[in-house]
């Protein structure tokens, strides 16, 4: 993702944006299964790092009852949405690498 945002490609921006499209559908998707949402949450590569596709996606979620609060302090990390957001969001880092050590550790003292 980072190679694509940072390319002035045309072809770049068009897979960001399907990518921000396909997210959005998929959102919408399960929004409509589960009747609604309470809070989207961003992690991972993306979700912590880029901050142009997550804001994309959160403008994109506005039909949700997101309510994206703007300012700067709140771009990082923790709660991305106003404080009377009906549907909140969120990003929160994570340690992919370290729950898959806890895993294996814990499956390797069930084996002894």
């Amino acid at each position: 993702m980072h190679v694509l945002q940072t390319s002035e490609a045309p072809e770049a921006k068009a897979a960001v944006a399907l990518f921000v499209r396909s997210v959005l559908r998929e959102i919408g998707a399960y929004a409509a299964v589960l009747g609604g949402v309470d809070a989207l949450v961003f992690t991972g590569g993306i979700g912590e790092n880029a901050t142009p596709v997550r804001t994309a996606i959160l403008n994109g979620c506005q039909w949700l009852g997101v309510q994206r609060d703007k300012s700067e302090a709140n771009d990082l990390s923790g709660c991305l949405s106003m404080p009377d957001s009906p549907v909140s969001a969120w990003v929160i880092p994570t340690d992919e690498n370290l729950i898959m050590a806890r895993h294996a550790l814990r499956r390797l003292h069930s084996l002894s």
